[in-house]
């Protein structure tokens, strides 16, 4: 088990704009958003027969939230690849899903205000439900065109070999 250490100089919580996204051992460019990380478990009531007045609660089945990517069209393809291992087009019948790759373990890594990694997620075996190439497109607007891609998962858990770093300090020369 990890030892945590607290630093006693950090009072604020991280922000959660200083973030990247990494699968297949490579850090995916462009994600600009990253849907929160939420697992429910379901609440499973009995109640004895000789107590008909109150019920008994237990822990039931534990479902992991899908998890959506945004970011950015350019012409990169990755988002668009790893779609294409869940349902090819023109793949032929029976041969639609590459089901020796369509599953891909993704790390979340969430960084500091000084670029130091400081909470990262390993998030299992994930496939792509869905798959957003191009928004709805209008000439009056003045946005980015966003990419999303959602992730079904079968679990996620903290990466404990991250621990807190050292912040750095400026050093003043007039002290």
């Amino acid at each position: 088990m990890a030892q945590f250490t607290v630093n006693a100089q950090r009072f604020d919580p991280y922000k959660n704009f200083n973030f990247r996204v990494k699968w297949d051992g490579k850090y995916v460019a462009g994600v600009s958003k990253v849907t929160g990380l939420k697992r429910t478990t379901e609440v499973v009531k009995h109640r004895e027969g000789g107590d008909p007045s109150t019920s008994r609660k237990s822990p039931g089945r534990t479902e992991f939230d899908a998890i959506t990517l945004e970011r950015g069209v350019t012409h990169d393809t990755d988002f668009e690849q790893w779609a294409a291992k869940v349902w090819q087009l023109g793949a032929g019948l029976g041969s639609e899903v590459s089901l020796k790759d369509f599953r891909k373990d993704v790390i979340i890594e969430v960084y500091n205000e000084a670029g130091q990694k400081v909470i990262a997620y390993f998030v299992y075996r994930t496939w792509v439900s869905e798959f957003q190439a191009l928004p709805d497109l209008d000439a009056n607007a003045n946005a980015v065109a966003i990419q999303h891609l959602k992730l079904e998962n079968e679990g996620w858990e903290r990466d404990l070999s991250v621990v807190e770093p050292t912040e750095p300090s400026f050093v003043s020369n007039n002290a």
